[in-house]
């Protein structure tokens, strides 16, 4: 694979509603601001990923870097809030991966004016005042590509590992067509 997953996301539904001021109380895991933001940041001892948590019980675990980390992060937050008594069970009504971010390297450096006049204006846009990057979003993957000068990409918005990898490998074609 050529590109390196940087934060896989995935989300879930406790299926009850969270009392997120007693969760902050009883858990030293937790930090929760109302001031700040309405959910709760649940940080696992040994975890890498961050858990959000909101009051409607759903949840969002960002900074896994595979679909496995995101999974063993859950378990673990599934097992923490059962063995507490927050669950009945350490189970959820549901849990997907929702978005990929993924790196990668086109090998040369890249003409981001000629790019975007060579992917179709309708599909892209820069402007360096506002971001160095030019945004792609091809309209046969359901994907947003940032191609930066340096040759870096970034590719965001995949359900899956395979839809980003497909959306780059796209995008290279399409760039070895420009030239």
């Amino acid at each position: 694979m050529d590109l390196e997953v940087v934060n896989a996301v995935g989300s879930g539904d406790l299926g009850i509603e969270i009392d997120l001021n007693r969760l902050t109380a009883d858990f030293e895991e937790v930090e929760f601001d109302p001031d700040k933001y309405p959910g709760a940041y649940v940080r696992l001892e040994d975890v890498e990923p961050l858990i959000t948590v909101y009051r409607t019980g759903k949840y969002i675990i960002t900074g896994s870097t595979s679909e496995e980390e995101a999974y063993h992060c859950r378990r673990r937050f599934l097992e923490l809030l059962s063995d507490r008594g927050v669950l009945d069970t350490p189970d959820d009504k549901w849990f997907s991966m929702q978005n990929y971010v993924c790196t990668g390297e086109l090998d040369q450096v890249q003409n981001l004016n000629a790019l975007a006049i060579g992917l179709g204006l309708e599909y892209t846009e820069y402007e360096p005042e506002q971001f160095p990057g030019l945004v792609f979003r091809p309209d046969d993957h359901p994907v947003v590509i940032l191609i930066f000068a340096s040759g870096k990409v970034v590719v965001t918005g995949a359900k899956d590992i395979d839809a980003a990898e497909e959306a780059f490998q796209s995008l290279k074609g399409d760039l070895d067509a420009l030239v």
